[in-house]
């Protein structure tokens, strides 16, 4: 059974007739005009289709606008050929006159609303001569009689014969050329907004191989080889030559790479137990380790007095390169034997210190809800499972963004979920952005909305034609004004395309490690250079994104405006801030619970003693001697109460006096 938006139908056959019926004629058969504008009708209609599908709209041959040999406001059209949007033949035999001047006047008497001005001014205008296709009926002739009850009276036309006219219009037109990088921003959505989230999904796919050996593995130790001895000499040397005093912004930039990488052959050294860095220190000569520790904390006080924004424009770098300076210090600098997990995420060139795992989870939440907002809105995903595996992710609690705090530990569970959710999220991200890139190759067809063909722009000087430029009008191009802009990138996208599209769905698994012995852990390159670009996904994706000479803008992606998720949680300043407040909040009440729970000592110890005092305090009051009163009369109290009868009085309670 098929299925599509017209209906259901049955045994592979579609539950609405085709769009094209042609007749079929056996002998016997009863012909009618009905079968033969059918016929007709079928032809036609098959030739527009191709027309309009496989050339596109536009000039195939001829059409030039030339000025008119007598002066004036006539322009002169060649004999040529062209393609309406609708696919309509549009065929000039031989030359002709067009008056601009008249159909400018045309212009301005049937359409009111179009601010052209007033086109014998002195002021130049500018205007676009357009052809159009046109039918009209011809070569009347009077039927015979027939048994209809309701016969046409007189002649009826017998031809249908095909034409054209001129018109003038507001230099304006439609390209209906289709930029690839249509249909691929129309699924992405704004390309900031994604180009952000693919950042973020890029730092966090550094960090995958290392915190999931990290977490998994806190109490191996990670390998250090001879290429690790050789960068812990030559980053050494180069820390002690790199002078005094704060570094300018290029200068450190370069510093903190080295002050990374002499913390992670220092840091790979610090996982080794006594016995194993008695042999590292023999077998590469390490004896001045404890100096190395104290030029690596000189570098990173120099750093900590930078301006992180001057040096680091990119947040995202920035906050890696703040969490490198700050772990160097804290775990490698001054050796930290209670902080495993970040030792040997420092051991592998990716440190993550306390702000930098808060900046974790919320890019994760920032991750999944611009998927899922995406998902939401574009419709056509060939990817099936893709919005219930991202529904399905569980992300970490995000946290407020702390201050830095060397006593604050990673926790194994914390970085495991932390690693999962990161594994799952990257892969995502990868398998939407496949399914959009892989979308754009299959263009859609093109809407007409205007059948107007453009043959020249022209430039009036009152009411006379000074002017005429037919380079810019659209031609017929090879596949169709649709697929012809991609000729220049068509082969590198199809290329590209064998190895993206259609591919087994990626999958993040986690690094092998060995059973026993020291884990074998590369040092992670580029993580303070620029990130990307090496994939055949990023490598299509700049192909489409990146305009060729020529090419086409695409056109603007416009989306209803409606609160998703997404949109709610997208504003990390402001999320923050209402974590802040939370967490506030939170150490607000446990001060009052403490406070509570000493006030509830302090009654309970008042009421273990109260029976103790107030037994005393009984005896003393009944063994004093009761004091003399001197008894004094009742006080008269009355009062007045308006009545019918004028005033009334109370009766006296009880130990009153009458």
């Amino acid at each position: 059974m098929s299925k599509s938006d017209c209906g259901c139908g049955c045994g592979g056959a579609p539950a609405f007739p085709a769009a094209f019926v042609r007749p079929r004629f056996f002998p016997g058969q009863l012909l009618t005009e009905d079968d033969l504008t059918l016929l007709t009708d079928y032809v036609a209609g098959k030739d527009r289709l191709h027309n309009r599908t496989l050339s596109g709209p536009g000039v195939v041959c001829g059409l030039e606008v030339l000025c008119d040999s007598c002066p004036g406001g006539t322009v002169s059209v060649r004999p040529g050929h062209a393609l309406d949007c609708c696919g309509n033949d549009i065929v000039l035999s031989c030359k002709e006159k067009v008056d601009v001047a008249a159909l400018v006047r045309e212009l301005r008497v049937t359409s009111p609303g179009v601010h052209c001005g007033d086109p014998c001014d002195d002021d130049q205008r500018h205007f676009g001569l357009f052809v159009r296709y046109e039918e009209t009926m011809a070569d009347p002739v009077a039927p015979f009689a027939t048994e209809e009850p309701c016969p046409t009276p007189g002649c009826t036309p017998s031809r249908v014969q095909e034409g054209f006219r001129f018109v003038v219009k507001c230099d304006t037109v439609d390209d209906h050329r289709y930029n690839p990088a249509t249909k691929l921003l129309a699924r992405i959505g704004g390309k900031e907004a994604y180009e952000q989230v693919l950042l973020l999904s890029r730092r966090l796919a550094h960090y995958l191989d290392p915190m999931s050996v990290a977490g998994g593995f806190s109490t191996r130790t990670i390998r250090f080889d001879d290429a690790d001895a050789v960068r812990y000499t030559d980053n050494l040397r180069l820390l002690k030559e790199s002078g005094e005093g704060v570094p300018k912004p290029p200068a450190a930039r370069q510093q903190t790479e080295y002050v990374r990488a002499l913390a992670s052959a220092i840091a790979r050294y610090d996982t080794y137990d006594a016995a194993g860095q008695k042999e590292l220190q023999a077998k590469f000569d390490l004896q001045e380790i404890d100096a190395a520790r104290k030029v690596l904390g000189t570098a990173c006080d120099r750093l900590a007095s930078t301006k992180p924004e001057e040096v680091w424009p990119e947040p995202a770098h920035r906050e890696v390169a703040l969490a490198v300076v700050a772990e160097a210090k804290s775990r490698v600098a001054t050796p930290d034997p209670s902080a495993p997990i970040e030792i040997r995420l420092a051991a592998q060139g990716t440190p993550v210190n306390n702000v930098l795992e808060a900046r974790f989870r919320a890019d994760l939440v920032r991750i999944r809800d611009w998927l899922l907002g995406r998902l939401d809105r574009v419709p056509g995903v060939a990817d099936c499972l893709l919005h219930d595996d991202v529904r399905k992710v569980a992300i970490p609690q995000p946290l407020p963004i702390p201050e830095p705090d060397p006593a604050k530990h990673l926790s194994v569970a914390d970085l495991g979920l932390l690693t999962d959710a990161a594994g799952k999220l990257t892969t995502y991200v990868q398998r939407f952005v496949t399914d959009a890139a892989c979308s754009t190759l299959n263009p859609p067809c093109v809407e007409c909305a205007d059948n107007d063909v453009l043959l020249a722009h022209l430039e009036l000087d009152g009411c006379d034609v000074v002017r005429v430029c037919s380079a810019t009008r659209e031609q017929v191009l090879p596949g169709g004004s649709a697929y012809g802009e991609w000729l220049p990138k068509l082969y590198q996208l199809r290329h590209l395309a064998e190895q993206v599209c259609c591919q087994p769905t990626p999958v993040y698994k986690p690094p092998d490690v060995p059973a026993s012995g020291p884990i074998p852990r590369p040092y992670v390159p580029g993580l303070l250079e620029e990130w990307g670009g090496r994939t055949p996904l990023e490598r299509m994706w700049n192909l489409l994104v990146t305009p060729a000479p020529g090419e086409t803008v695409p056109k603007p992606v416009r989306e209803q405006v409606y609160t998703v998720p997404a949109e709610v949680t997208d504003s990390l300043q402001e999320m923050n801030a209402l974590r802040a407040q939370v967490s506030d909040l939170i150490a607000t009440v446990e001060t009052l619970r403490g406070q509570l729970d000493t006030a509830s000592e302090q009654v309970s110890k008042v009421r273990d003693e109260l029976p103790e005092r107030l037994s005393d305090r009984l005896s003393d009051l009944e063994s004093a001697p009761e004091p003399e009163t001197e008894e004094k009369p009742p006080a008269k109290r009355t009062r007045s109460t308006s009545s019918r009868s004028g005033s009334s009085t109370r009766k006296p309670r009880s130990g009153e006096s009458s």
